[in-house]
C-alpha cells in the first residue's frame, strides 16, 4: 500500500502553489496550440444571436436538424453543460480557482477563446467535462454532470458540408481571416468520427477516438489522406454501446493505471487525454507530438493541478451535525469486512490517539488513504461494454509513433478498477455507466435496484439530493420539473446501461443479504466522511 501523491513533483509550498494554479488555468484555457478545430467566434455568436427567422440560419438548422434555434451564445453554452465562473471565492469548494480577468470570464468554464493570425477562434477544453455544478458550488476536478462537447463536434461534423466559407464570410459579416479558419475546421472535421451518447450524462470518448482513427490510415502516424476519411474502416464501436461518464481528478494520485478499466498501463494521463482529445479533432499527430514534447512546463503545470485535486466535503455543504457520528463509526467496520481490499484503507482521525480533544467537524476528518501499489481491476460483473469497447481500438492506439514518445501503453482488461472512494458522496449516480442512482441502491441486490430514474441538476441541496440515501432521490422524491425533460430519463434495460453486478460476494451471499437495513444505513453514513 502506499500514500497518494498529492504533491507529484515534491516542489516546496511557494512553487507547489504556483505550480497548480498554472496548471488549473490550462484545465480552464485550452493549451494545445497545434489544435485547429476551431470555430471563429464572432461570426459564431452573430449566427447564434441574429434574427431566428433569417433564411440562411433557418436552411443550416433544417439540414442537419440540429436543436431549436437558439437566442444567444449562453443558450448554446447552457446546452453543451458548461458552467459560468463563480463571482467569488466559494468556501465549499476544495480546489480554488486562479485570479481571472474580465475577459476570461466573457465565456463559460472549460469555454476557450484562442487568438490566431486569422482571428479569434472558440475551442473546448479540459473543465468542459471536468468541472461539476455541486448546488452552486463550482468544482474543478468534478465530472460535469451533462456534458455534450462531444456531441458538439459531432454535430458540428454534419453540419460543414453544408456551410459554403464564402455564403460563410458574407451573411455573417465574418472577415476573410475568419473564413480561412472555418476552411481549416472543415478540413479537420473530415477525419472526426462520433456518435451520440445512449443517454445524456454519459461520454462518447472510446467510440469517438476509435472511429476517427478509422477515418485516418492505419500507418504509425494515423496519415490523413482523401481515402482514409472516405473510406472509414469499420470498427464495433459503430454499434457497441461503451460510454461512461468522465473520471473524478482527484483520485488520480493514487492510482498508476488510467481510465475506469484501468487500461492505459504506463504513462502520464494528462499526455493521454491530449491524444485522445486531438485524434477527436482530427489533428496531425506528428505537430501534436512535438507540441507535447517542447511543452513539458505545460504538461507538469496540469499534471500538478490533476493530482493536487482534493474531493469536496459533505459536511461542508450539509454541516457537521448532518452526520450521525456513531452511525458512521459502525459503518466503518462494515467497510472493512466488505469494501477495504478492494477500495483501499481510510484511516479517520475519530480513532486517533488525539480525538478526545477534536471538534466534530475534526473527528470527521480521513488522515490517511492508502491504496494498492498496482492499481487493480476487478471484474464484480457490472456492464462490460465500456471494457469491450477498448478493445476495439487499443491495437490503433499501441501502433502510433506519438504512444510510444509519451509511453502510453493500453493494455484491454477484463473489468473494472475500483476506485478510491474519496468523495464519493459527490459522485452520483454511481458506476462508470451511471446506472444505479444512489448508495442505496447500490447496497442492495441487483433484482431490487431501480430499472429507471430520472436524474437532473445538482442545484437544490433539499430537493434535488437524498442525504439519506446519497444520490438521486427517485421514485415519489423525485421533482417534478426533472420529469418534463426526457433527456433526464435512464433506462438500465437500454444497451450499455444495465445496473448488473457489485452485490453477490460483496454485500449478498447466496442471494440473501449480508447487512441489516440499518447497517446498510451506517455503512452509508461511514461513506459520507471520505
Amino acid at each position: 500500500m502506499r500514500a497518494p501523491r498529492e504533491n507529484l513533483y515534491e516542489l516546496p509550498p511557494g512553487d507547489y502553489e504556483r505550480t497548480v494554479m498554472a496548471g488549473r488555468r490550462h484545465a480552464l484555457f485550452y493549451p494545445v496550440a497545434v489544435s485547429e478545430l476551431r470555430i471563429p467566434y464572432s461570426p459564431l455568436k452573430t449566427f447564434f444571436e441574429s434574427d431566428p427567422d433569417h433564411p440562411v440560419r433557418k436552411l443550416l438548422f433544417e439540414l442537419t436538424r440540429v436543436v431549436s434555434p437558439f437566442k444567444s451564445m449562453k443558450e448554446v453554452y447552457t446546452w453543451l453543460g458548461l458552467h459560468d465562473f463563480p463571482q467569488q471565492m466559494q468556501p465549499e469548494t476544495p480546489n480554488p480557482l486562479p485570479p481571472l480577468s474580465t475577459e476570461e470570464r466573457e465565456v463559460p468554464m472549460g469555454a476557450t477563446l484562442v487568438a490566431t493570425e486569422h482571428g479569434t477562434g472558440l475551442t473546448f477544453g479540459c473543465a468542459t467535462c471536468h468541472t461539476g455544478d455541486l448546488f452552486g458550488v463550482k468544482v474543478i476536478g468534478l465530472t460535469n454532470r451533462f456534458p455534450r462537447a462531444n456531441e458538439f463536434f459531432r454535430r458540428g461534423a454534419q453540419l460543414a458540408p453544408y456551410v459554403n466559407s464564402f455564403v460563410f464570410r458574407d451573411v455573417l459579416e465574418a472577415t476573410e481571416g475568419e473564413r480561412l479558419m472555418l476552411v481549416k475546421a472543415k478540413e479537420h472535421l473530415r477525419y472526426v468520427g462520433a456518435k451520440p451518447p445512449v443517454v445524456l450524462g454519459l461520454d462518447t470518448s472510446l467510440a469517438q477516438v476509435a472511429l476517427s482513427l478509422a477515418r485516418r490510415e492505419p500507418d504509425e502516424l494515423a496519415t490523413r489522406t482523401d481515402h482514409s476519411y472516405r473510406k472509414p474502416r469499420p470498427n464495433k464501436l459503430e454499434t457497441l454501446v461503451a460510454d461512461s461518464k468522465p473520471a473524478v481528478w482527484w483520485n488520480l494520485k493514487y492510482k498508476n493505471r488510467w481510465l475506469s478499466d484501468g487500461s492505459i498501463v504506463s504513462g502520464n494521463p494528462v499526455h493521454t487525454n491530449f491524444l485522445w482529445n486531438e485524434i477527436g479533432r482530427g489533428t496531425d499527430l506528428v505537430a501534436l507530438e512535438k507540441w507535447l514534447l517542447d511543452n513539458k512546463k505545460t504538461i507538469d503545470e496540469l499534471t500538478a493541478a490533476v493530482f493536487a485535486s482534493k474531493a469536496p466535503r459533505f459536511e461542508k455543504f450539509f454541516g457537521a451535525d448532518a452526520v450521525d457520528l456513531e452511525r458512521a463509526r459502525r459503518g466503518e467496520a462494515h467497510f472493512v469486512t466488505s469494501c477495504q481490499r478492494c477500495h483501499g484503507v481510510y484511516e479517520k482521525a475519530w480513532n486517533s490517539p488525539s480525538a478526545r480533544g477534536l471538534s466534530k467537524a475534526a473527528l470527521l476528518q480521513t488522515t490517511r488513504v492508502t491504496y494498492p501499489r498496482k492499481t487493480p481491476v476487478r471484474d464484480v460483473g457490472t456492464d462490460p461494454g465500456r471494457y469491450l469497447g477498448m478493445r476495439e481500438f487499443a491495437e490503433d492506439l499501441n501502433r502510433l509513433k506519438i504512444s510510444r514518445a509519451i509511453g502510453a501503453v493500453v493494455e484491454p482488461q477484463t473489468g473494472y478498477v475500483p476506485p478510491p472512494l474519496e468523495g464519493i458522496w459527490a459522485r452520483w449516480p454511481y458506476f462508470h455507466n451511471n446506472s444505479v442512482p444512489n448508495l442505496c441502491a447500490l447496497l442492495t441486490a441487483r433484482s431490487e435496484r431501480p430499472d429507471s430514474y430520472w436524474a437532473g441538476p445538482a442545484e437544490n441541496r433539499r430537493t434535488d439530493f437524498d442525504s439519506e440515501c446519497v444520490g438521486y432521490p427517485v421514485g415519489a422524491k423525485t421533482p417534478q420539473a426533472w420529469r418534463a425533460n426526457r433527456e433526464y430519463f435512464y433506462d438500465t434495460r437500454r444497451p450499455g446501461l444495465s445496473n448488473v453486478g457489485h452485490d453477490e460476494g460483496i454485500f449478498l451471499k447466496d442471494g440473501v443479504d449480508i447487512y441489516t437495513r440499518e447497517e446498510k444505513r451506517e455503512l452509508i453514513e461511514f461513506l459520507k466522511t471520505l
